[in-house]
């Protein structure tokens, strides 16, 4: 837990140190400041907007993978909206005078240097802390069944650190049989956690206090005031992994504390208002776009450019959503509920709009109707939802709010093409509708753009 808090420490203080010297770099290297001159006051705007943009895409989180070419183009994408929003701010809405020093080539060379700058430290950071967490065990007490599900999730998620099982009954077969993880008694691996034999990056919790044996409680709790992390498997997936898990739902999950959407109705108030500006503004700008596509389609197959369906909304209200049409016209004839990959229903017009995003643009109409919301849950057509409520208990609360363009489960999970992949995403949607804030909705953002640059859908 220290070593997490003195990773976002010293990132927190590189970018704030690093943006104050970067910019007064470039300005006394423009002659526009005597040498020595150090300012600070004109540049808490570029330095707030940084940090906010790289909070956004997690940059300050010990769980995200620096080192990957999707927080490549997320970190790039994030410091070019600091730039932005700096040249907005400083040249529109702050009285003069207090103005940054210099030009617009003064705050975009600078954002042009720290961007790698802010960049190269993380990823160096980043790689001594995987280091040290690859030797760090994740030490998970419960019965086997729950252990074997856990490595399975590991797994799925790409989890390198080794595992360690620490079970109250029947220690002798491992959990899981294509891992090298161990299945050991509680009490020894305890015993080696206090002895300084075993360095853990956390304890998971999967059974109850009542279950497990009476002096196991005390030794835990003397653990986790010894600074060792120690979650129950809920918050573990919500710390770590961003999702609620599926099996701690019930029909009174949601009188449970911390859901933000019971107690933010300024902010969803905020939150419609903004989707009506944005909404109507997109549609203005975005007609021609829409009416270009819907012609490109029209041409290819003379059937018609756009498609409507229907979908079930916020309260379980259905709603006509609409988009331009990229498959085949026959296509809504067939028993298929998926979209699968390569599909052939789909047009070579419709493949190009998929992968853009631009057949999507018309459900801007949803939102300015309040029938969808720029960010939501994904509406799911009438027929998926009538088979997912019967397969899947309490999967009416992704009703609770209007479903969106794009969403949490979006940008955190591949296209759906089954009722696992189903499961999985609606993990993500409860997360959503549990930590619903104006916080999440703008990372949500910064991680739709990057998916839109680089073409992942289907």
């Amino acid at each position: 837990m220290k070593r997490i808090r003195a990773l976002k420490f010293a990132l927190l203080g590189l970018d704030l140190g690093f943006t104050l010297a970067v910019f007064n770099a470039v300005i006394q290297l423009r002659g526009l400041s005597p040498a020595g001159n150090l300012y600070f006051a004109p540049l808490l705007m570029p330095m707030a907007a940084l940090v906010f943009a790289i909070y956004l895409i997690d940059g300050y989180s010990s769980q995200t993978d620096m080192l990957s070419v999707d927080y490549l183009s997320q970190h790039a994408i994030a410091v070019v909206g600091a730039m932005l929003t700096t040249l907005l701010v400083t040249y529109a809405l702050i009285p003069a005078g207090y103005e940054l020093q210099g030009s617009r080539a003064v705050i975009a060379l600078s954002f042009l240097a720290l961007a790698p700058l802010t960049l190269f430290y993380r990823r160096t950071l980043y790689l001594s802390l995987l280091r040290r967490r690859e030797t760090r065990s994740l030490v998970f007490i419960g019965d086997p069944a729950s252990s074997r599900g856990f490595a399975a999730e590991c797994q799925r998620l790409g989890t390198t650190q080794p595992l360690v099982f620490a079970v109250s009954r029947d220690a002798s077969r491992a959990p899981f049989g294509d891992t090298a993880a161990e299945s050991r008694p509680i009490n020894d691996v305890l015993d080696d956690i206090e002895s300084g034999r075993m360095a853990v990056e956390a304890i998971i919790l999967r059974e109850s206090y009542r279950e497990l044996p009476v002096e196991i409680p005390p030794r835990l709790v003397r653990l986790y005031f010894a600074g060792v992390p120690t979650y129950t498997l809920e918050l573990f997936h919500q710390l770590y992994w961003r999702k609620i898990p599926l099996y701690r739902l019930n029909q009174v999950w949601l009188f449970q504390e911390g859901f933000e959407i019971a107690r933010e109705p300024v902010f969803e108030r905020l939150k419609r208002a903004t989707d009506i500006v944005l909404s109507l503004t997109g549609l203005i700008v975005a007609a021609p776009v829409i009416a270009a596509a819907g012609i490109a389609v029209w041409l290819e197959d003379r059937g018609s450019g756009f498609f409507s369906q229907q979908r079930i909304g916020r309260n379980h209200v259905p709603f006509r959503l609409l988009k331009i049409r990229t498959m085949r016209p026959s296509a809504g004839k067939t028993d298929e509920l998926y979209t699968q990959t390569a599909d052939p229903r789909i047009t070579k017009i419709g493949g190009l709009l998929r992968q853009s995003r631009i057949d999507e643009l018309p459900q801007l109409w949803n939102v300015l109707r309040g029938e969808m919301s720029l960010i939501g849950p994904r509406a799911e057509w009438d027929r998926l939802v009538e088979n997912y409520e019967r397969e899947i208990p309490c999967y009416h609360f992704r009703h609770l709010v209007r479903p969106g363009i794009t969403g949490w489960a979006q940008v955190n999970y591949p296209y759906g093409a089954n009722l696992e992949d189903t499961l999985r995403k609606l993990e993500y949607d409860l997360y959503y509708i549990r930590h619903f804030s104006f916080l999440l909705d703008a990372s949500i953002v910064v991680k739709t753009i990057h998916i839109m640059l680089f073409g992942k859908g289907r």
